[in-house]
């Protein structure tokens, strides 16, 4: 399997699957020498992993990271850091029903055929559990970019938007509402909302938002390597995700240019940011802000038609602890992408200055 591997000086490796003996990572390219705050990467862990609120799924994970390599004595030594996250709660018998049966809108169907055979306990390698190593590699890179701040939270829910932009909401509630919403009294309405979805036996989908404050001008490799094309790239390589937009996206196809250009002040900033923080692929200092879409996901508590491995018609019905709605667990995950692909730039621009 190809395709393991994101980034291109800041590198991360993942490897394992969901109801493997654990599951893992190496980071490679971190500089030597940066003080690694052990308190910080396992209070993002701590914000992915399952069990969490009444809103999440209830597998029970501590997800302690276990670092093995590259770091002495409390700072990096520029040798790649390895790392390791044991998987303790499986219960893999939730998936014997469709050993030989492919689950709807998943990756089952296209495993078995690309490969000639698939790990169905809880989708093996395609499972989400695997960004808990993007996690705790995105809690590294953090630490590198350091006055860097990356904030995300949960805009939507099914048909409930927030309808504030990233400057009018508050990023102090973010944490105080199980959804991580950073609006109280949307937040109380989402988690309402997705309560009563996993009562009907259903899953819902909906967006985050992310904000990256403080990103120095200049970070972006055009032509093929824009920044908003790799930001694109590693919120589209999570799991659920349907969809990226950044800075106006798809509502600035609805403005006149005289209305959409950003103007400049005298020190080079400007009046309006409908860019997104980034022109001609490479960051002008401005905030970046991006939306990220998530489907519902696709195993549900109820009777659904499919197919099995020998093509028949069956019918089947998922079992075991699953999300009813992904986007309160992936915040954590969409700043972790973000936080790996602006380490790579900061170092790559470090280079193209030697």
């Amino acid at each position: 399997m190809a395709g393991n591997s994101f980034g291109t000086i800041f590198k991360l490796t993942t490897f394992g699957e969901s109801h493997g003996e654990a599951i893992g990572g190496i980071i490679d390219g971190c500089p030597a020498g940066l003080p690694i705050d052990f308190k910080a990467v396992e209070a993002d862990m701590q914000r992915r992993k399952p069990g969490q609120s009444a809103i999440v799924t209830q597998r029970k994970e501590p997800d302690t990271v276990q670092f093995i390599s590259g770091i002495f004595e409390g700072k990096t030594t520029g040798t790649p850091i390895g790392f390791v996250i044991e998987n303790t709660n499986q219960k893999s018998k939730d998936y014997s029903h469709i050993k030989d049966t492919y689950r709807p809108s998943h990756a089952d169907y296209t495993y078995d055929k690309k490969y000639g055979n698939r790990d169905y306990r809880g989708g093996g390698r395609s499972s989400a559990r695997e960004t808990a190593c993007r996690v705790a590699a995105g809690a590294i890179a953090k630490q590198l970019l350091k006055d860097i701040k990356i904030t995300a939270y949960v805009s939507a829910v099914g048909e409930l938007s927030l309808q504030k932009n990233y400057s009018e909401v508050n990023f102090d509630e973010i944490e105080n509402n199980p959804v991580r919403c950073a609006d109280a009294n949307m937040a109380s309405k989402m988690e309402a909302y997705i309560k009563d979805i996993r009562k009907q036996g259903d899953t819902v989908g909906g967006q985050i938002t992310c904000v990256i404050e403080n990103v120095p001008i200049g970070l972006g490799e055009p032509v093929f390597d824009k920044l908003h094309a790799q930001l694109g790239k590693a919120m589209l390589s999570i799991n659920a995700v349907k969809g990226f937009e950044y800075g106006s996206g798809f509502e600035g196809t609805k403005m006149q240019g005289s209305l959409h250009n950003d103007l400049f002040n005298s020190d080079g900033s400007t009046k309006t940011n409908y860019s997104g923080g980034i022109q001609g692929g490479i960051s002008n200092g401005e905030p970046i802000y991006f939306n990220v879409a998530f489907k519902p996901v696709a195993t549900i508590m109820q009777k659904q038609q499919t197919i099995n491995s020998e093509g028949k018609q069956v019918e089947m019905q998922g079992k075991g602890r699953h999300d009813p709605c992904v986007v309160p667990r992936a915040v954590p995950i969409v700043e972790a992408m973000a936080a790996l692909v602006l380490a790579d730039f900061w170092l790559l621009n470090k280079v193209s200055k030697l």
